[in-house]
C-alpha cells in the first residue's frame, strides 16, 4: 500500500464522495437504507412536482481504484468468484453478520454470506434495493 505521496502532497480540493442513487422506490430505497442499514439521516429536502431528497451520512468516505485482476481476485474471495457490478458500495459495519441478516431482512437478495478475506475483514456481498451492489465489511483486527 503506497501512503508516502498521499502523506506529503497537499490537502485535496474534494471534500466529501457523495453516491447519489436515482431511485423508483424513493420510499423503500429511504427505508432500506435508512432504518435498515441504519445511515444516519443529515438533511432531507422536498420541492415542486413532487421532488425529494435525503442525505444520509455513510461516515467517512473513500475511492477504491481497482484494475480486473483485483476485481477478479476480490470477487472470487467474497463471492465465490461471483462477478461484481461495475460500481459496488462497501460500507464498514460493526457486525457483518448481524448487519447482513438485517439488510436481507430489509430487502436485499444476498449474493455471498460473510466470508473472512485474506486481508482480515468479514465480507459479504449484497444487491440492495435500486440496482446498488453492496459490501457489508467489518475489520477483524
Amino acid at each position: 500500500m503506497t501512503t508516502d505521496a498521499a502523506a506529503s502532497s497537499p490537502a485535496t480540493p474534494v471534500r466529501q464522495l457523495r453516491l447519489v442513487i436515482a431511485a423508483e422506490d424513493y420510499a423503500a430505497a429511504l427505508a432500506f437504507y435508512r432504518d435498515t442499514l441504519g445511515l444516519p439521516e443529515q438533511e432531507a429536502y422536498s420541492g415542486g412536482d413532487g421532488a425529494e431528497v435525503t442525505i444520509l451520512d455513510a461516515g467517512r468516505a473513500t475511492l477504491e481504484i481497482a484494475n480486473a485482476s483485483q476485481v477478479r481476485m476480490i470477487d472470487t474471495v467474497e463471492a465465490d468468484g461471483t462477478p461484481s457490478l461495475k460500481l459496488r458500495v462497501a460500507f464498514e459495519v460493526d457486525d457483518a453478520q448481524r448487519a447482513t441478516s438485517a439488510a436481507v431482512d430489509g430487502g436485499a437478495e444476498l449474493v455471498a454470506a460473510p466470508r473472512e478475506t485474506p486481508w482480515r475483514s468479514l465480507n459479504s456481498r449484497l444487491n440492495a434495493p435500486e440496482g446498488l451492489q453492496l459490501t457489508l465489511f467489518e475489520e477483524l483486527d
